[in-house]
């Protein structure tokens, strides 16, 4: 084949270790280990920001936040920048969505009264729309009507279970919501994908992208989902013996936990996360298992379809998320902060030219900024250098890039420009409010705005990430080791849009990044 089919598949707030192929214990995913199986499994892929939107801005555009600016669920995306679809675009395919992509547009580009300035879920500059899912999943209740399913109670009422009657109580439970498992968000989508497919001609390459929203919560499974996990089973979670001795150990923690509430991961269920019980902490991680089980079961639906349309053979992959999930760890559900449980997601890349080293996994740490590239890459449309990720392709091959990263790096802003809470509770301005990571094999470090305290982990000794050693004088060295570290990552990846240029008197030498205006 000479231009390949691409399917980009993200999957929302899933954790890099619940998958079999990664070696889970519990988990059971047969249909992404299929993928794996034919492709590479990127083991130590992490993403670059959350929640949903700046996570999304880091993959789509090959952009570390410290460049995209996208720093919460309602930062506009600068229209500068160039992203996956309109790269895509200019390469000749049509990329096409299915789902969401969360992403803000620039409110410069449009009029103030202008209703798609009321929403974060705008969509990403360069697609066409074939089926819109954002969170009011609208368009999903009224393809559940069509069944003569009551939907009565809207989203996110739907996903209480069945029997509640619209009354929950205050432990989770494994009853299943009224929809199947062949009527759940993932299968509306999968369904639609499968439409589109049989629409495509063979003589053009297409570009899809699906962005399902499982195992994203609300936390309920249709059946035989529900009951497939024992609560029972699964490690111990990674936390301290209670949340209170967590909140002593950094005034972020303190005031993170004193935000989550249940209601956001099980609907009608008051109180604050932190407060379940060990066993209510189970129930959700089986559920949490069981919606991983029911998103494999579509992506089964989808290779499945590939192949019946003799599309698979010339059909690159890649398989991934935007963020992961606490799913208990540190008492704590959702995503944010520093912790490697928000931010280690899945990678798989599969491209049927490059069977080399089909079957093979990467312990070399990657991130979200790397995908946009790869996809460039592996189109034949070559990255442009002042992205802040690089491609894997070289990976695909079977071989290791020269100069690979020695760590992982990731970015969390907690600012809060509507109500201003996060400024108020810290003291600090907008600016302030936020955290850069770097993890290396051996440490991690954690550097705060604003005049927090830093962190430090020794994760050979405490893989936990529960004593923190900033401040314990044996460390030292590490720390000023890791602070300038993080100094020379911010300076090699400032904005280089330009700076990679200089006009001259025979002109322009270097290199001038496309912006999203020009299209080229």
């Amino acid at each position: 084949m000479s231009r390949p089919n691409v399917l980009l598949i993200t999957c929302d707030q899933w954790r890099g270790d619940c998958l079999s192929a990664a070696g889970h214990p519990v988990v059971k995913t047969p249909n992404v280990d299929a993928l794996a199986g034919e492709g590479v499994l990127f083991r130590r892929h992490y993403g670059g920001a959350a929640p949903c939107s700046p996570a999304r801005a880091c993959l789509y555009t090959g952009l570390y936040q410290m460049n995209n600016r996208v720093c919460r669920n309602g930062s506009p995306l600068d229209a500068r920048h160039g992203n996956v679809a309109l790269s895509a675009r200019a390469a000749g395919y049509d990329p096409t969505l299915f789902g969401y992509t969360d992403v803000a547009p620039d409110p410069r580009r449009l009029a103030p009264d202008d209703p798609r300035l009321r929403s974060y879920e705008g969509v990403l500059p360069g697609f066409s729309l074939r089926q819109l899912l954002p969170e009011h999943q609208k368009q999903w209740l009224s393809w559940l009507r069509t069944q003569a399913i009551d939907t009565g109670l809207g989203s996110p009422g739907i996903h209480y279970p069945a029997n509640a009657q619209g009354k929950v109580g205050d432990d989770v439970s494994n009853a299943p919501p009224v929809y199947s498992k062949d009527q759940t968000p993932a299968a509306f989508l999968a369904g639609e994908f499968i439409r589109w497919l049989g629409e495509q001609e063979n003589s053009a390459p297409w570009f899809g992208h699906i962005s399902f929203i499982s195992p994203h919560p609300p936390f309920i499974a249709p059946e035989p989902y529900n009951t497939m996990y024992d609560p029972a089973d699964g490690a111990a979670f990674r936390r301290a013996a209670n949340w209170q001795a967590e909140a002593q150990s950094h005034p972020y923690l303190a005031y993170d936990l004193g935000l989550q509430k249940r209601t956001k991961f099980v609907p009608g269920i008051d109180g604050n996360v932190r407060d379940w019980s060990e066993e209510n902490f189970r129930r959700i991680r089986a559920l949490y298992y069981g919606m991983i089980s029911e998103l494999d079961a579509q992506l089964g639906r989808i290779w499945e379809a590939l192949k019946a349309a003799g599309s698979w053979d010339d059909t690159v992959v890649v398989l991934t998320s935007d963020h992961a999930e606490m799913m208990g760890d540190h008492f704590m559900l959702g995503k944010g902060g520093f912790f490697d449980a928000s931010y280690h997601i899945p990678l798989i890349v599969r491209d049927p030219r490059r069977p080399r080293a089909a079957g093979s996994f990467v312990d070399s740490f990657t991130e979200a900024v790397d995908v946009f590239p790869t996809l460039l890459d592996l189109i034949g449309a070559a990255p442009e250098p002042h992205l802040d990720g690089r491609s894997l392709a070289h990976w695909l091959d079977g071989e290791e890039p020269a100069d690979w990263r020695d760590a992982a790096h990731w970015e969390f802003d907690f600012r809060s420009i509507a109500d201003g809470e996060a400024e108020r509770h810290f003291g600090i301005g907008s600016r302030d409010c936020n955290l850069a990571v770097l993890r290396t094999e051996e440490f991690k470090y954690v550097h705060f705005g604003g005049g927090l305290p830093p962190l430090l982990f020794d994760l050979a000794e405490d893989p936990d990430e529960l004593s923190n050693v900033a401040h314990d004088p044996a460390y030292l060295p590490v720390r000023l080791e890791f602070a300038e570290k993080m100094l020379a990552w911010r300076a090699n990846h400032l904005d280089q849009s330009l700076a990679l240029a200089e006009l001259t008197k025979d002109g322009v030498v270097g290199h001038v990044s496309k912006t999203a205006g020009s299209r080229e």
